[in-house]
């Protein structure tokens, strides 16, 4: 399971890298512009939300460790 997570994460941090690429280009009119706008905002918000998903397990993990190595 925690493979798909991470496929889904890299397949929309490569979409996002499309997107941006297309709207960086100047090659899309005003409606296809802000419909790629609006999805790269969904994919960075979802993004962002598994990063920090994974930092805070990162986070309890490391506490988890500290306190092992401490008794």
């Amino acid at each position: 399971m925690a493979k798909k997570k991470e496929n889904s994460f890299e397949s929309s941090l490569s979409r996002l890298e499309e997107i941006s690429e297309q709207l960086e280009s100047g090659n899309v009119g005003l409606e296809e512009a802000m419909r790629l706008y609006e999805e790269g905002i969904a994919l960075a918000q979802s993004c962002y939300s598994t990063l920090k998903s994974a930092e805070l397990k990162v986070t309890v993990l490391k506490k988890q460790l500290e306190e092992s190595i401490k008794q």
